[in-house]
């Protein structure tokens, strides 16, 4: 099992398919052009465990600060396979 950062398209990509499971109202081309821009604009992380050659769960995050809190990592989305559900794959991300 691995964990990996997905910066770029074609990795992204890949991690489509685990991602539409949560965000179903996107479309392939649609995560990628807003996962690169908000990576840009705002620090988005998009990291995935990789299990078999296939792609099992995916978090997008961002490190951010505020003044009441200080730094802390907001998690945007974690989801895993439906069908790799309960292995431990999401847990290994968060």
């Amino acid at each position: 099992m691995k964990i990996r950062i997905a910066d770029t398209q074609d990795e992204l990509r890949r991690c489509f398919p685990v991602m539409v499971q949560l965000r179903p109202h996107l479309s392939e081309s649609e995560f990628i052009f807003r996962a690169l821009r908000q990576a840009a604009q705002h620090g988005y992380i998009v990291a995935y465990v990789e299990d078999e050659g296939s792609v099992r769960a995916v978090v997008g995050f961002r490190v951010t600060e505020c003044l009441s809190t200080g730094r802390f990592l907001y998690v945007d989305d974690l989801v895993a396979d439906e069908a790799h559900r309960s292995r431990g794959f999401g847990e290994t991300l968060f």
